[in-house]
């Protein structure tokens, strides 16, 4: 894919980007370890300086670099200015918190391992590598960075070739806010290049967010050179809708988790799983919503829907709806790919989708959500666990055996009980499965990149 600013509203090409030379990879990847080594003389009170000043910056920069993301890759402005404003949030949480997050852990009976003193001491790693997708292009990036900056780690970040435009703001933005020169920098190169880059002695961890297939190449080259990883890949997350449900509440949050940010999104709810006694009250007033949703332009205040980011997407999520229908399923909404210049998708709903479809258990990345009916709370476990994925899932009762069976049962890095999976800060994030492994943000994201470090004193 060419390193490109493409209006996927439009289809218009509106810049081309030169991939960068040899020769300034390794001049960015040496700046990253000089970088390095003058983080480690900071404290974590001049870091926290620097990571609000950051967020003030995006707080300043807002308007200007929502409309760069919006155009890039099609999410409302509206979403664009939420995730930007949650980045900050999310900035000013890591500088609050990181030095109690990293604080030496004393044993408490030393004694017991022969020493007068024992504790544990979390250490940076140095360079990491930080492979990140479009669909988040901004919150994606700093939910690492932050974390990692404040330990006294530097980023070195692979961005999606359809963003530039923003990766480049990311680029600079560190920077600009106080931290050393490289102590943050992105690489304009292809996937091809990736390798190369992480097989540099120089860069020492690596985390890839995207689909498994990529998150299955950084983990094998990154095994190689005995190098830690962090993946957060795709997801196919239920949202199970059982008799004690509020119906109407389910509905309402159901639809923004599926076509929350175009319905791309990891997290989006793409597979409802609806009990018998309330499924045909759920669906129709699913159908209703879906099929009510705003599709245009995503500069407007009034767009719910604006296109899906490239074509090949587009494409991708016609191919997988043609393949159920052409085997069965029925389509309730939507399903039509628009007429008009653009990579435009309808909101769209599917019943009767059997294991023969291959939206049974790959993710379609777009506004398509998959209805199924289930009789009972272990109906809707085999069904939530039938899929290679296992990132978040969503349980609607108000039965609390219901609602701890589901915690206990659901395959899944997050089960969030009436109501819609979101990441925050303050909470670990990431999936098992073919979901991925570590976690990001909290204290256990920030610790990822860091040694443990024994120390024992006679």
């Amino acid at each position: 894919m060419a390193i490109a600013t493409i209006n996927p509203a439009t289809g218009e090409t509106l810049e081309e980007f030169e991939p960068f030379s040899p020769e300034e990879i390794d001049r960015r990847l040496g700046l990253a370890d000089e970088a390095f080594r003058a983080l480690g003389r900071t404290s974590f009170d001049t870091r926290a300086e620097w990571m609000r000043a950051a967020a003030d910056l995006l707080d300043a920069d807002i308007n200007d670099l929502a409309r760069t993301v919006t155009t890039e890759m099609g999410k409302t402005l509206q979403s664009a200015r939420a995730e930007i404003a949650k980045c900050a949030m999310g900035m000013r949480f890591f500088a609050t918190h990181a030095q109690r997050f990293l604080a030496d852990e004393p044993l408490d009976n030393p004694d017991s391992v022969g020493a007068s003193r024992a504790y544990v001491s979390y250490q940076p790693l140095g360079p990491i590598l930080a492979v990140m997708p479009w669909n988040f292009p901004v919150w994606q990036v700093i939910r690492f960075a932050a974390p990692a900056l404040m330990a006294g780690n530097t980023g070195v970040l692979k961005h999606a070739s359809n963003v530039p435009r923003t990766a480049l703001y990311l680029d600079r933005l560190f920077t600009r806010a106080g931290f050393p020169e490289g102590a943050f920098a992105a690489l304009l190169i292809g996937s091809t290049d990736v390798e190369q880059v992480l097989l540099d002695p120089r860069i020492r961890a690596a985390t890839l967010t995207g689909s498994d297939a990529a998150g299955s190449s950084v983990g094998l080259i990154a095994g190689s050179q005995v190098k830690k990883t962090v993946l957060e890949l795709g997801g196919s997350d239920p949202f199970v809708v059982m008799p004690s449900a509020d119906v109407d509440q389910a509905v309402r949050v159901g639809v923004t988790a599926r076509c929350q940010n175009n319905g791309q999104s990891c997290i989006a709810a793409k597979r409802f799983l609806v009990h018998e006694d309330c499924f045909d009250e759920f669906t129709d007033r699913f159908v209703e919503r879906m099929a009510d949703l705003r599709i245009g332009d995503p500069m407007a205040d009034d767009t719910d829907l604006g296109p899906l980011a490239t074509e090949v997407g587009r494409d991708g999520v016609e191919q997988v709806v043609a393949d159920a229908v052409g085997k069965g399923a029925k389509v309730l909404c939507g399903g039509e790919t628009p007429d008009r210049p653009g990579w435009w998708y309808p909101p769209t709903v599917i019943t009767d989708v059997t294991p023969a479809m291959r939206m049974y258990d790959e993710e379609v990345f777009g506004p398509v959500a998959q209805i199924h009916r289930v009789g009972s709370v272990e109906d809707a476990i085999a069904l939530a666990n039938a899929t290679p994925y296992g990132l978040g899932s969503s349980v609607w009762t108000h039965d609390p055996a219901e609602q701890a069976e589901f915690a206990r049962s659901i395959e899944s890095g997050q089960v969030f009980v009436n109501g819609m999976v979101v990441s925050y800060p303050q909470l670990p994030f990431g999936g098992v499965k073919r979901s991925g492994y570590g976690r990001e943000l909290a204290a256990y994201g920030i610790r990822e990149f860091c040694n443990t470090k024994t120390v024992w004193a006679a």
